[in-house]
């Protein structure tokens, strides 16, 4: 054989070699992507198997709800002791001074508002990225929810946008510490110091949540919390106030009990004054008593997951984590992160759930800009809020609603997952982040669909 043919014979055999191996390649990389195509393009999802239902009961926990049931001591006046033994474990909890028991969330914000003297024609700075009950309690009392700005890093209230939303007519500050996520105390409780201002904590999503040492619900003049159905201490309804001071928790005792003097705190007469019924039930206090230690222990493992998702989520790009105050703990009743679409290929946030709900990852967009869906709008029209307020000032506060820059950007980028999602096992908790990068790599395709 000559030179020349052999020559032609390896290149020959050097290029089949390199055409098999070529398709060898193609077929791997076909073979992988149909492996990692989204559930909405016909692939596999990532999560099969279910997550942790929500609320749990446990049969041990039945005979003490049967005592009470059976005892026909079911509200607070007849006698009973379970409510008052809940309210003294739930201050021993958060290291609270006192605990009053309300009948929910709501009631503990209206009670606290009221003691700490909000009253009509009154303003209250809140946050705007909440949940509604924070302005329709502040409503109850006649008095105005002024919307401060939230800061995008940490979609809760930015304290910078406190200050230019005080006028004469401003009486709290109603920081709500959202998702469980503790806002940036040291800063709003200046601004209210500085203004005189009372300081009225919204921790219904934050029990056990930490900033700089100190529990939530516990920092400000008064803290709220809700024991709703799907929060992390459950009792169908039920909520609490919190605070160190005794002439504040003696009135809002009587307040919450049809006025009755209580403590301290007489009225202006010998019997009864100012006061609502917002009385928690002896059944629902012994369903929380023994959801005391769970909530320990879930709390616990909800930050571990969260912060191994956290770790895996801040490698995507286009994928934005929640930023905490320094020296905090977050407790996660919703865990958020923001969502850029023009890394996922121009994939729309609505898209983005969609395919994630494909891959079995349950998660929504939260709160919206609620305050132009005509619940405010229906208030400042309202003939009582006329009386109270000028026209001048109704209109400045709703063209201010436009002003809201960083919680617009908020409202249309969060995506968040369920606090029990967090109570899973740690492998099913890594599913998220790869069926993120799973969308993320075909979003072209999946915006298209």
């Amino acid at each position: 054989m000559s030179h020349g043919n052999s020559r032609r014979e390896f290149f020959s055999l050097a290029a089949a070699t390199l055409a098999g191996a070529s398709l060898f390649r193609k077929g791997a990389v076909a073979a992988r992507t149909a492996a990692d195509k989204p559930a909405l393009l016909g692939g596999t999802p990532v999560h099969k198997g279910g997550w942790p239902p929500w609320p749990e009961w446990r049969e041990a926990w039945e005979p003490s709800i049967l005592r009470v049931l059976r005892s026909g001591q079911w509200y607070r006046g007849s006698g009973g002791e379970q409510v008052p033994q809940f309210e003294a474990a739930y201050a021993k909890l958060l290291g609270a001074k006192r605990c009053l028991a309300t009948a929910s969330g709501t009631t503990a914000l209206i009670v606290a508002m009221h003691v700490l003297d909000v009253d009509a024609g009154d303003e209250v700075i809140v946050s705007p990225f909440t949940f509604i009950a924070s302005y329709n309690a502040i409503l109850f009392l006649k008095a105005l929810p002024v919307l401060a700005d939230t800061d995008p890093a940490t979609l809760t209230i930015d304290p910078a946008s406190i200050e230019g939303r005080i006028t004469e007519r401003t009486r709290a500050v109603m920081p709500v510490h959202i998702y469980g996520m503790p806002c940036d105390m040291d800063p709003i409780l200046a601004v209210a110091r500085a203004r005189k201002l009372a300081v009225v904590e919204d921790a219904c999503q934050a029990w056990l949540a930490e900033y700089k040492g100190r529990t939530c619900g516990t920092i400000g003049d008064l803290g709220c919390f809700s024991f709703q159905n799907s929060k992390h201490l459950p009792s169908g309804e039920g909520g609490a106030v919190t605070g160190d001071r005794d002439d504040l928790l003696d009135r809002a005792s009587s307040f919450h009990d049809c006025g009755r003097p209580y403590g301290g705190f007489k009225g202006p007469r010998p019997n009864f004054t100012r006061g609502g019924n917002f009385r928690m039930q002896h059944f629902q206090a012994a369903m929380l008593l023994q959801q005391i230690d769970k909530l320990r222990e879930d709390t616990v493992r909800r930050g571990r997951n969260a912060e191994r998702l956290t770790a895996s989520l801040k490698g995507i790009p286009g994928i934005v984590p929640a930023r905490l105050p320094a020296d905090s703990r977050a407790v996660w009743h919703l865990y958020p992160f923001r969502y850029e679409a023009d890394r996922f290929q121009g994939l729309p946030r609505e898209k983005f759930i969609k395919a994630m709900q494909a891959e079995g990852i349950p998660c929504w967009t939260g709160y919206q800009e609620q305050y132009f869906d005509g619940l405010l709008d229906e208030a400042i029209a309202s003939r009582g809020f006329k009386r109270l307020f000028s026209e001048k000032r109704l209109k400045e506060y709703r063209d201010s609603f436009n002003d809201l820059k960083g919680n617009r950007e908020v409202c249309a980028t969060t995506v968040a997952i369920t606090q029990s999602m967090l109570l899973a096992e740690p492998a099913a908790v890594d599913h998220i982040g790869e069926a993120i990068r799973k969308i993320q790599a075909y979003g072209a395709e999946l915006a298209k669909a």
